[in-house]
């Protein structure tokens, strides 16, 4: 009988680590901190438990706000189709309502049960007292509006750095190659809903290394395990982006100055076109 190669005896000897490794790790852990997002814990009122250390806050809400996805928008498709994740407002509503820097108003999918049990009210058929008179909902002061400019899957392995390694160290090189770097940018922007006006926009980031493509170097036994994380990794890098985001935006408010243009918002503006006093009877702008 043929002895094993040292290459075959390494990978065999590492696939049985790995086993042994994963059925330690097989039990249901509720609260695992190895499942969390930057977006932890949870909110009631202005009080909260357990929220990320890193998550900016205020000492006093500045408004109401809604928060609207645009769910027709290229970037909501590739989220929800591609990477078969769901909608970023929960996740948007729980960090807002931590950091106590707006109250959140529902005006998604929930209106829709809000405004049915108004009408079974005004059918007669809830109870007396139920309270659902008219004048209760609180209007949204703002309106907060996510994107995601890119979230990339593999921006770049490790494999590349070791193409000059000898041929011993293949085991290693295909360890290292099976790392995916993940990256996500996203955006977030903050509308008065009285007037129209953005009064706030702001970037965010993240980037995180992704191991669980090495699933496929050890077989399906590592892959059953590791590829639920690889599934999810996309989804943790946006929470962290959007995250990144929000902070941004707390920074940028928390000194907010209005901008200021000369004559009054709305009123003509001051970069004036030729024509433009003929065209109003003599009364506009002089053109420059």
């Amino acid at each position: 009988m043929s002895l094993p190669s040292p290459q075959r005896a390494a990978r065999v000897a590492l696939a049985t680590a790995a086993g042994l490794l994963l059925a330690g790790c097989a039990q249901m852990q509720m609260g695992s901190p190895d499942a969390k997002t930057t977006a932890t814990g949870s909110a009631a009122g202005s009080t909260t438990e357990n929220a990320s250390s890193q998550l900016e806050k205020c000492a006093s809400s500045l408004g109401t706000v809604a928060v609207y996805e645009d769910t027709n928008a290229p970037w909501y498709g590739i989220l929800t189709g591609q990477m078969k994740l769901g909608s970023t407002s929960p996740v948007l509503k729980l960090l807002i309502q931590q950091s106590n820097c707006f109250v959140v108003v529902d005006r998604g999918r929930a209106m829709n049960n809000m405004m049915q049990e108004r009408a079974l009210n005004q059918m007669g058929e809830l109870r007396q007292g139920s309270k659902f008179g008219k004048g209760q909902m609180v209007s949204a002061d703002y309106t907060m509006s996510p994107t995601i400019t890119f979230s990339n899957n593999n921006a770049g392995g490790m494999g590349g750095g070791l193409g000059g390694l000898s041929r011993g160290a293949g085991v290693l090189g295909a360890v290292v190659g099976a790392v995916n770097v993940k990256e996500a940018s996203t955006l977030l922007t903050l509308v008065d809903n009285r007037s129209g006006v953005q009064l706030a926009a702001a970037e965010g980031s993240a980037r995180n290394m992704d191991f669980g493509a090495m699933g496929a170097l050890f077989g399906s036994g590592f892959g059953a395990g590791g590829g639920g994380y690889t599934n999810t990794a996309e989804g943790k890098v946006i929470v962290a982006a959007f995250t990144d985001s929000y902070n941004n935006l707390v920074r940028a408010v928390r000194n907010y100055k209005a901008q200021e243009v000369k004559g009054g918002l709305g009123t003509g503006g001051n970069l004036g076109v030729q024509g433009a006093q003929e065209a109003q009877g003599g009364k506009g702008k002089r053109t420059r």
